[in-house]
């Protein structure tokens, strides 16, 4: 079996561990902390990343190196700044709608959201120029 696939498999049944023992912390009345949210999303993240990129050794899959690789990276980090964005948009108007007032450190980060990529496609560009 191949390295990928394996690590897949670990990462895949770590998951499952956590999101169960999340389950069993949310029934019997316990908070579900920071650390769990951490972990899930660490462990996500893993999972998609061994799933997605081909190992060079073994010859499978596409490699991040790669142009289409480059490309890739490129293009979901683009879509994936804007589903970002959308989510903490989306978060602020709840919490008004919930909570009748604005958090001031939601409200800034989404702020921050917004500008971020212009700022960075500026300092990528003057780079180049």
């Amino acid at each position: 079996m191949k390295t990928r696939k394996i690590g897949a498999i670990i990462i895949g049944t770590a998951i499952l561990i956590v999101i169960g023992y999340t389950i069993f912390k949310i029934i019997t009345g316990r908070e579900v902390g920071f650390q769990e949210v951490i972990v899930m999303g660490t462990l996500l993240m893993m999972f998609f990343s061994a799933i997605t990129w081909g190992n060079k050794e073994e010859k499978d899959g596409i490699f991040i190196d790669e142009e289409l690789g480059q490309r890739i990276t490129e293009k979901s980090s683009k879509i994936s700044y804007f589903i970002l964005v959308s989510f903490i948009l989306v978060a602020v108007a709840a919490d008004e709608l919930v909570n009748g007032t604005i958090n001031i450190f939601l409200l800034a980060t989404l702020g921050l959201a917004m500008i971020i990529l212009p700022f960075v496609e500026f300092l990528v560009a003057k780079k180049y120029q």
